[in-house]
C-alpha cells in the first residue's frame, strides 16, 4: 500500500500504481511515475497480463512549451537546461480503468548521473496542482529513490524546509526511503538556490557545464541546442533567447582585435582559486557552495559556459582554440578533459578566454 506523506500526497512503488490504474485505490486521482521508460507499456511489459487502457494529452520535448496540468494554458517548462533538445521531458496521459487517472510519466533512470534538477520544475508543478484537484501517487519502481527525490524536494519548497530535515520528514513515514547520492547532491544544490532551480546561479552553471562534460565523455554528440546565447548578437537574434537578463551586466568582454562581444559577466562560470581539481567534483557531498566565490587576481583567463559563437566546440573534437567568429583572432582554448587556471584550479570541461585577448567593460 503507498504511504501518506501529506495530505493528498502518497508515494509508493510499481505495484501500488499498477493497483491505481487496475482497481483503484482509495481518493487517488493522479500518478507521477518516475520510471527508466515514460510509456505506459512499462506495466505490460512488468506484468504480461495486463491490459491497462491509456489515453495520450499531451507528449512534450525538450525544447518544446506545456504544462503539466493538461489545461489549454501553454507555458514553457523546460528553458534552455542541460537537457538536449529533443529529449522527452514527459507525457501527460489519462489512463487506468474508466480512464480516469490523469498520469505524468517522467523518464528517470535510477542512477547518480541522472540529471533530477533539470526535472524538478514539472514533477513539483503537477504534484501541485494535483492535490488542488484530488490526490497523487508519487510512484518509481521500488519507491526508495526517485521518488523519494521528488517528494523531498517538494517537501524543501513548499514548508521551506532543509534536505536534511525534509529528508528526515519522510523517513518518519516510509523509513526505507533512500534517493541515491548523485539526487541527493542535486537536492542540496536545489537547497542553495532556494528551493528553486535558478538557471542563472553558479551553482546551476557548473552542475549544466558537468552534465555536458558527463554527455561528452560518455561518447555522445554534443548538442549545441543547450549552448548559451551568443551574447554579440541583437537580443531579438539569440538563440536560444535569455530568459532572466540581468539590466546591468557586471562586465562584458570583447574581443580586442574587432570589439566584438564575445561574453557577458552572466556566461562566465566562477571557481575557487587554487583548490585543484577537487573543487569541482560536484558529485561528493560537501558543506556549502564551492561555486560562490569569484576567481582571484592571479587568474589570467575566464572561463566560460559554451556559447553559441564558438562553432570550433560544435565540431566534436577534444581540444581546440576558441577565435572569434567575427574577424578570426585566437581568445583561448577549450578541453572537455579540462584546463588548469593560472590560479592552480583545475577547471573540467573548460571553455577558456585569455584576458590578455579581450577588453573588459562595463555597460
Amino acid at each position: 500500500m503507498p504511504h501518506l506523506v501529506r495530505e493528498g500526497l502518497f508515494i509508493g512503488k510499481i505495484d501500488d500504481a499498477a493497483d491505481v490504474l487496475t482497481k483503484g485505490v482509495g481518493e487517488i486521482t493522479h500518478l507521477l511515475s518516475l520510471l527508466s521508460s515514460a510509456s505506459i507499456s512499462f506495466f505490460t511489459d512488468w506484468k504480461a497480463s495486463m491490459l491497462i487502457p491509456s489515453q495520450e494529452i499531451r507528449k512534450v520535448f525538450a525544447g518544446e512549451s506545456g504544462t503539466p496540468s493538461g489545461s489549454d494554458d501553454e507555458g514553457e517548462i523546460s528553458p534552455k537546461k542541460a537537457i538536449p533538445e529533443g529529449k522527452l521531458v514527459y507525457t501527460l496521459e489519462r489512463a487506468g480503468q474508466g480512464m480516469k487517472i490523469v498520469r505524468l510519466a517522467v523518464p528517470l533512470r535510477d542512477m547518480e548521473d541522472e540529471n533530477l534538477l533539470d526535472r524538478l520544475d514539472v514533477c513539483l508543478d503537477f504534484i501541485d496542482s494535483s492535490r488542488k484537484e484530488g490526490s497523487i501517487l508519487v510512484h518509481c519502481f521500488a519507491g526508495v529513490s526517485r521518488s523519494a527525490a521528488i517528494v523531498t524536494a517538494y517537501l524543501m519548497k513548499t514548508e521551506r524546509k532543509s534536505l536534511e530535515d525534509a529528508l528526515e520528514s519522510l523517513v518518519q513515514v516510509c523509513e526505507f526511503v533512500c534517493p541515491n547520492d548523485g539526487f541527493m547532491d542535486q537536492l542540496k544544490m536545489f537547497e542553495e538556490m532556494g528551493f528553486k532551480v535558478d538557471l542563472s546561479s553558479p551553482t546551476y552553471k557548473r552542475f549544466r557545464l558537468k552534465m555536458l562534460g558527463d554527455s561528452y565523455n560518455r561518447g555522445h554528440k554534443i548538442d549545441s541546442s543547450i549552448f548559451g546565447a551568443d551574447p554579440g548578437l541583437p537580443p531579438q537574434q539569440r538563440i536560444p533567447e535569455v530568459p532572466h537578463k540581468p539590466a546591468s551586466p557586471a562586465a562584458i568582454y570583447r574581443c580586442k582585435k574587432c570589439r566584438r562581444v564575445i561574453a557577458l559577466q552572466d556566461n562566465v562560470v566562477i571557481h575557487t582559486p587554487g583548490e585543484g581539481e577537487s573543487c569541482f567534483t560536484w558529485q561528493k557531498r560537501r558543506s556549502g557552495n564551492p561555486f560562490n566565490r569569484h576567481a582571484g587576481p592571479d587568474c589570467s583567463s575566464i572561463f566560460v559556459e559554451p556559447l553559441r559563437w564558438m562553432t570550433e566546440v560544435e565540431g566534436g573534437g577534444l581540444e581546440g582554440k576558441l577565435s572569434c567568429i567575427h574577424c578570426d583572432a585566437r581568445l583561448g582554448y577549450f578541453n572537455w578533459s579540462g584546463i588548469q587556471c593560472s590560479c592552480g584550479s583545475w577547471i573540467t570541461p573548460a571553455f577558456q578566454i585569455h584576458k590578455n585577448r579581450v577588453d573588459i567593460s562595463a555597460i
